[in-house]
């Protein structure tokens, strides 16, 4: 997109490492008989996007796509436990929708106040130690946990400006040169179309009340389909509040000024049905014209809207704009801000909740998949080094039910049975590790 707009990205973002669980014994000089003490890993950190009010672009992501949070520490002896992992923060602008796609469903979350925070990332959680594996008859476990991992995802984040009233109208109506009567904004203003090619924000004085005026570029007919600029921007005018219909009333372009009336309006409506019901005022620009003191009348016939609503104005001589002000004003008094303040100060993905005991179980070519979120965890946060590793994994599948749902479900001798990135050797009922790399991953 030309310019230092910037108003969508692409990001991948990954959450901590939770840390490693210790499997560690008591070493005291007068405890002959010291017990396990090997303390939890700690948490990984969590990846965070945070509404900024400073911030206006998402052009920073242009150059940076990529966030990674802290792993967390691994546990200690004397029953240590690890250090949380620092949380990676990502400030956007308010206004920042983000979306991500979760077991095949898309989900979308709004930062549309300042402060709002999304928790994008989960970080992992730390593996424990072998202190939570000794019993009355275990009592020496040479087992911990590893960390689990953290979340990885992509999220697609689209910035929808938030301002109180929208300009729209056609190129060279004159959108920015009111923006940069009315605001300190000081947009690019020339005699040809197309001069804007990215919104231009300005805060607008009315006495003691003040609003945002955003001037929307590149709108045509077509708009809705992509043709002009009209694609890249028509999102920025769903949040505004009240819109201003520009219209060039000398039609120094050519252009028939109710039509492009009607013109503007049906683009509105084809690309969302809403906006076309937004609250508009018209101000008929290029009063100083001759060509548009004679089309005034025929214009005003054809425009749809009360007289109250209708302005005669002149951009370039700052005719009739205080009045025109004095109406938006009035107007924005009367209606309500579109969105809602928020009800937490962090939201996350509404993923449903599913029971994370139930499994799947799939043939492949050389045996079969257990497919299931607990024991998929269990199995990422097993430590296979540990020569105890694999009769807590046989003991795991023997109480889940899942030993006895692949004998149903018809394996034999010398299958081979994948769980998460493991693979395991069949025999009797009883599982072997196989060694990474002496399988193909499926």
């Amino acid at each position: 997109m030309p310019g230092d707009f910037y108003d969508q990205a692409r990001i991948f973002v990954q959450a901590g490492d939770g840390g490693d669980g210790a499997a560690t014994f008591s070493r005291e000089k007068y405890v002959p008989r010291g017990g396990p003490d090997g303390g939890d890993g700690g948490r990984g950190g969590h990846v965070i996007l945070l509404a900024d009010p400073g911030l206006n672009t998402l052009l920073p992501f242009r150059e940076r796509s990529r966030f990674v949070a802290e792993r967390g520490g691994n546990g200690g002896t004397s029953r240590k436990h690890g250090r949380n992992g620092r949380d990676t923060t990502i400030r956007v602008p308010v206004g920042t929708v983000a979306r991500t796609t979760i077991d095949g469903e898309t989900y979308e979350i709004d930062l549309d106040a300042p402060g709002l925070r999304l928790l994008a990332a989960r970080g992992g959680r730390g593996g424990l130690g072998n202190t939570h594996f000794a019993t009355s008859t275990y009592q020496t476990p040479r087992i911990a946990e590893l960390g689990e991992p953290g979340e990885r995802r992509e999220i697609e984040i689209e910035l929808k400006l938030l301002a109180d009233v929208g300009l729209v109208g056609f190129p060279n109506a004159g959108k920015s040169t009111l923006l940069s009567v009315i605001s300190a904004a000081r947009p690019k203003i020339a005699p040809y179309p197309f001069t804007t090619l990215q919104p231009n924000l300005g805060v607008v004085e009315v006495g003691e009340q003040s609003f945002v005026a955003a001037d929307i570029p590149g709108l045509i007919e077509g708009a809705h389909r992509g043709a002009g600029l009209g694609f890249d921007f028509l999102r920025h005018i769903e949040r505004t509040r009240l819109l201003i219909h520009m219209i060039d009333a000398a039609g120094v372009d050519g252009r028939d000024p109710a039509g492009d009336f009607n013109a503007i309006n049906e683009e509105l409506r084809l690309y969302q049905p809403a906006l076309a019901a937004r609250p508009q005022i018209v101000a008929l620009n290029k009063a100083d014209l001759p060509e548009a003191r004679a089309n005034l009348a025929r214009v005003r016939v054809a425009i749809d809207l009360p007289d109250s609503d209708v302005f005669v104005i002149s951009a370039a001589t700052r005719e009739g704009i205080d009045a025109l002000l004095q109406r938006v004003a009035a107007r924005l008094a009367d209606i309500p801000a579109l969105h809602q303040p928020p009800r937490a100060a962090m939201l996350s993905w509404p993923v449903p909740r599913v029971d994370e005991r139930l499994y799947t179980i799939t043939p492949v070519s050389d045996g079969w998949r257990v497919s299931g979120r607990r024991i998929e965890r269990l199995i990422s946060m097993t430590n296979f080094a540990q020569s105890e590793a694999i009769m807590r994994i046989q003991r795991v599948l023997e109480a889940s039910g899942i030993s006895a749902a692949l004998l149903a479900a018809g394996i034999r001798n010398g299958d081979i049975l994948y769980i998460e990135r493991a693979a395991f050797d069949w025999e009797d009922g009883e599982v072997s590790y196989r060694v990474p790399g002496s399988y193909a991953t499926r």
